[in-house]
């Protein structure tokens, strides 16, 4: 028959037991009979055993968990250092507890670590694709223009102009990407001021609609009062042009956006509403990922960079706002971003 020990004061207590046991037989035994006697040395022995065995369990217990909690504090401890953690607590309880905490730790530090792994090798590859795509058409460009053009100057000029497009496109990739890296990093100061959010969505929506624009989308701004935040108002503009320049290139031929603005109390909630091709619900978590796209063939046709929305949730949160996203495929997209009011 064995007996798990489960904590420090039940080793104690049963060695104290067994002591008192022996101690009673022994001198009931050879003592005549005297169970008083014997009951009395019996406690006192009991008594000792128990104070003498919990302090030699405490110091053998601290010495064999030290290197354990070396390893987990990642430091020199030395035994009276130890023996302060515990302040008189069961070791072997806490011990038990502290070493289950560390090792989820652990086990989560490794599958973030895995995790960024992943993303590290996806990310370069797709940087890779996304650099490799305009730089050959340009190298084409380039190599047909050194071996005399096409003969014919027409043909040559718009050669220089499509090499000129990638060329564009590579400085917007290189540009979006050191935008990231700098959110990320947190070394961009945002430059707060008050200003009437409606108004800077009225203007950026002005811009888009006096160009043309192939799907002949028109964007409306539903709000007349003024509502005033308080964040960058240029960031805010690039989150504006973002969105909205994403629901013209995803948009349906004669379609709408509509931007429209929510009472929050102390926030407004912005939102970006198209009826355009949507997004399905496979794709819906990803939109915001660096170089995603949902329809790849479209948004290489309209040159963008795949970095957007990317750089559109960084802003926001570095506000320390949240932005989201609802979508049906072949009904439309709605994007919403909350800003604190400027009261």
């Amino acid at each position: 028959m064995s007996v798990k020990v489960k904590s420090m004061n039940f080793a104690s207590l049963l060695i104290c037991a067994v002591a008192a046991l022996f101690s009673l037989g022994m001198i009931f035994f050879f003592g005549g009979g005297d169970w008083l006697v014997a009951a009395s040395s019996a406690v006192m022995t009991g008594f000792v055993t128990y104070v003498v065995s919990r302090y030699i369990i405490w110091r053998f217990v601290l010495y064999r968990i030290k290197p354990i909690y070396q390893l987990m504090l990642e430091r020199d401890l030395s035994v009276g250092e130890l023996a302060g953690h515990f302040k008189g607590n069961d070791i072997i309880s806490n011990a038990g507890l502290d070493i289950a905490e560390w090792a989820g730790k652990k086990a989560a530090e490794i599958d973030r670590l895995k995790d960024m792994e992943n993303y590290r090798k996806e990310f370069l590859g797709n940087v890779s694709h996304e650099l490799k795509t305009p730089l050959f058409t340009l190298q084409g460009y380039v190599i047909t223009l050194l071996d005399n053009g096409a003969g014919d100057p027409e043909t040559n000029v718009r050669y220089l102009e499509k090499a000129n497009k990638n060329i564009e496109r590579l400085i917007a990739i290189v540009h979006d990407l050191e935008e990231i890296s700098k959110l990320e990093m947190k070394v961009m100061n945002l430059e707060r001021e008050q200003f009437d959010i409606v108004a800077l969505a009225e203007e950026t929506a002005e811009s888009f609609n006096i160009q043309e624009n192939e799907n002949k989308i028109a964007i409306k701004v539903a709000g007349e009062l003024p509502i005033y935040v308080f964040a960058d108002r240029r960031r805010i503009e690039q989150v504006f042009v973002n969105l909205m320049s994403n629901s013209i290139k995803y948009g349906r031929k004669g379609g709408s956006t509509t931007v429209k603005f929510i009472d929050m109390f102390d926030k407004v909630m912005v939102e970006i509403t198209d009826n355009g091709i949507g997004i399905s619900k496979e794709n819906l978590p990803r939109v915001f990922e660096r170089f995603f796209r949902a329809d790849t063939i479209r948004s290489q046709e309209n040159g963008g960079t795949g970095l957007g929305l990317a750089i559109v949730k960084h802003i926001v949160e570095a506000h320390g706002e949240n932005i989201v996203v609802r979508s049906e495929l072949g009904k439309g997209t709605t994007f919403g971003f909350t800003l604190k009011k400027y009261l």
